[in-house]
């Protein structure tokens, strides 16, 4: 791992990748735990509306804990990024590889194709930067031959996706340290 960059190298080695960055005025603790807080992905994150905790048939489990090899089912996915419902949502069926809470990081691979046609990498990290700033990381790294399909058809999609999630969650994550600060503060 780089000292400049929370990503590790990237195992996938793929057709195309997509990322974003942004630097967010929280600290990272405040940040995790907007990050991890999936539930309320469809008040701030216009991209991934929702994202369970599932078995491997995708069924809803009770205990919507995140943890390492854990199956993760993300929908809906709007491409392009809306807060609207009239889109035709997409989803993504995936395994949790890294959940990191000490390096703030986390990486989920997809399950839902054979390796030859699909693969997918997604990592997403923070780093502390000067002054108690955060800044959000985070990459995905498609290979198979599905790919070169997937960059054509929604490359662009994915690439507005990415850049309106780090900007929500940056949005989001400083609204609530202000709050924070403010309430402690008064």
């Amino acid at each position: 791992m780089s000292s400049t960059t929370g990503l590790p190298p990237l195992s996938s080695k793929g057709v195309f990748s997509v990322s974003s960055s942004c630097l967010i005025n929280a600290p990272r603790k405040e940040v995790w735990e907007v990050l991890m807080d999936w539930k309320s992905y469809k008040e701030w994150n216009p991209f991934v509306r929702d994202q369970r905790i599932t078995d491997a048939r995708k069924n809803h489990l009770p205990d919507e804990t995140p943890r390492e090899g854990c199956y993760l089912y993300i929908q809906p996915v709007h491409i392009p990024p809306s807060f609207d419902n009239k889109w035709f949502p997409g989803s993504a069926f995936e395994r949790i590889t890294a959940l990191d809470h000490e390096n703030y990081r986390t990486a989920w691979v997809n399950v839902e194709m054979p390796h030859w046609l699909l693969t997918a990498e997604r990592w997403q990290a923070l780093v502390e930067v000067e002054g108690g700033k955060t800044r959000y990381e985070t990459i995905e790294v498609f290979g198979g031959l599905l790919a070169y399909l997937v960059r054509a058809f929604v490359g662009n999609g994915l690439k507005k996706g990415f850049i309106a999630m780090a900007e929500g969650l940056k949005s989001r994550a400083e609204e609530r340290y202000e709050r924070h600060v403010s309430t402690t503060t008064s």
